[in-house]
């Protein structure tokens, strides 16, 4: 029978007890413990490939357990063991889980998407009623401090404002516990700031949150009890109150935080990219990309700073020729790439590893070894041959150089965890045989071990003489990795600094100008 129904007057409202979940050929999860109570923000933290997921899936309803109990509690504090088939028998017990990847229809409005599956109905559910989903629509959005039309096809919403479209799709069901992975990955401070509020307002309502992130600290700013996984382990479980940051992290990867890696300066040679005048046309007038001018050296670590709606994403994509309405002059190495197509700026030596690394990076139904030859099969091809010798010796070097943790290279990309992937995405991007290289937020919905390895990753191939171009919406990491810093905002340069003037308080500055260059010596 499960204990401890109260602590330190919180009420346990569910229990996992010895959950065990084994998949063919790995151990996901080993005889862990999790309690969740209510009107509390239960953190649930762990390397990628800790187990979290899975535990959350479990308790959703995704996955079942292979050994071990679930409880729920009523109000009186009398256990009800539970199991549940699916989402909807979860569901029917108010659980309700916001998933790190985006589940969207992108052709379909915010409101039929909220509403995907539990369509409103009238007329003897013979019609849809749009007029009051729209309505309902609008009036969870409202509550999530956001005015956004639910007429709105969401193709057109940033990638913030999805997010905040997803974690409506499951407030309309007023879940008494509400699990929230990775919910601020791709929201900016403005909209973060948002989601404390109300996740402050739910709490106040009893719903019991469980909240995982590798932003760690958040975890100190919202959260009341944590969980930590390590290796399908429980490893620690107490108040937040009651443990320190740099505990958190050992206890999540094993080792002592303070010798993890961090930024250094790179030796930069000649001039590799040179971008001038670059404007992107915004929708209704102005632009999202105000000509904008910059250069990468030779072994340099240029970081882009900006706040959502900054122009970054836009920036990479259009060197990429990723919008026709894009201007600008784009050389590397003196050749002019900007009338070029994308594969040929890909062929030139010029690469981009995306933001989303499994809508734009991935091909989730293919193997770890297709995937990192996806981009340079001209490689490893001859007539109508593949050269499956050469293909294999390449991808078992990669995987040896970039540490990724993959039991053969036929298996499934699917399988690995999400930092491992990533590993994969500059992997595949190594192997064209680049000079530079465009990352957009490659340390997004990684842990913090995760994040040590991309650091080496990137600290490696500068060194190698690549030029790289990092984004972050992680000021920290933009700030401690880069040589050089230019800052966006509203789609200008508005700051630049040198690794040794740079500090965290100018770039915030920078980053909140509407117009102009900054003056912050």
């Amino acid at each position: 029978m499960p204990e401890d129904k109260q602590q330190n007057g919180s009420r346990l409202i569910m229990e996992a007890r010895g959950i065990t979940k084994v998949f063919p050929g790995t151990t996901a999860l080993q005889d862990v413990d999790f309690k969740i109570y209510s009107g509390k923000v239960n953190v649930l933290v762990g390397e990628n490939g800790a187990g979290k997921s899975t535990l959350m899936k479990i308790i959703a309803g995704i996955e079942q357990l292979t050994a071990g109990n679930l409880y729920l509690y009523d109000d009186d504090g009398e256990p009800e063991e539970v199991s549940f088939g699916s989402t909807r028998d979860a569901v029917k017990k108010g659980i309700g889980i916001v998933h790190q990847e985006l589940n969207l229809f992108g052709d379909l409005d915010v409101a039929e998407n909220i509403f995907m599956n539990k369509e409103l109905t009238k007329y003897r559910s013979a019609y849809i009623d749009h007029a009051g989903q729209a309505e309902k629509a609008t009036a969870v959005l409202a509550k999530l401090g956001q005015r956004i039309a639910p007429g709105t096809p969401v193709r057109d919403l940033r990638l913030g404002q999805q997010q905040i479209v997803e974690i409506a799709k499951t407030m309309i069901e007023e879940p008494k516990i509400l699990i929230m992975d990775e919910p601020t990955s791709a929201l900016s401070i403005q909209e973060v700031q948002i989601l404390f509020r109300v996740i402050d307002d739910l709490k106040r309502h009893g719903v019991a949150i469980v909240y995982i992130s590798h932003r760690l600290e958040e975890v100190k700013v919202i959260g009341d009890y944590i969980t930590i996984l390590r290796d399908a382990r429980l490893i620690h479980s107490s108040e937040v109150k009651d443990v320190e940051m740099a505990e958190i992290i050992e206890k999540m990867v094993g080792r002592d935080p303070k010798k993890f890696f961090s930024g250094q300066a790179h030796e930069t040679g000649e001039e590799l990219l040179r971008v001038q005048d670059m404007t992107l046309p915004r929708y209704g007038g102005g632009y999202t990309l105000d000509h904008v001018s910059f250069s990468v050296h030779k072994g340099e670590v240029l970081g882009i700073y900006g706040l959502m709606g900054a122009g970054r994403t836009e920036l990479l994509e259009s060197l990429m020729g990723g919008y026709e309405k894009a201007e600008g002059e784009i050389w590397l190495d003196d050749e002019r790439l900007d009338q070029k197509d994308t594969k040929d700026r890909i062929s030139r030596g010029l690469v981009l590893i995306p933001e989303e690394r499994q809508r734009e990076g991935l091909f989730l139904n293919l193997a770890v070894a297709e995937n990192l030859t996806m981009s340079s099969l001209s490689r490893y091809t001859k007539w109508i041959h593949i050269l499956k010798n050469l293909e294999l010796k390449h991808v078992l070097e990669m995987i040896k150089a970039m540490s990724i943790r993959v039991v053969a290279p036929s298996i499934s990309i699917s399988a690995l965890s999400g930092g491992n992937q990533q590993k994969v995405v500059i992997g595949k991007a190594l192997l064209t045989k680049p000079k530079v290289l465009l990352m957009d937020e490659p340390t997004r919905g990684i842990d913090v071990g995760a994040k040590s390895d991309v650091f080496q990753i990137v600290n490696s191939m500068a060194n190698e003489g690549f030029g790289i171009v990092l984004v972050s919406s992680e000021l920290e990491e933009v700030w401690s990795m880069s040589d050089r810093i230019i800052v966006l905002s509203k789609g200008k340069i508005t700051a630049e600094f040198n690794r040794s003037e740079a500090t965290e308080e100018k770039i915030r500055k920078a980053s909140e100008i509407g117009h102009g260059i900054a003056n912050l010596a």
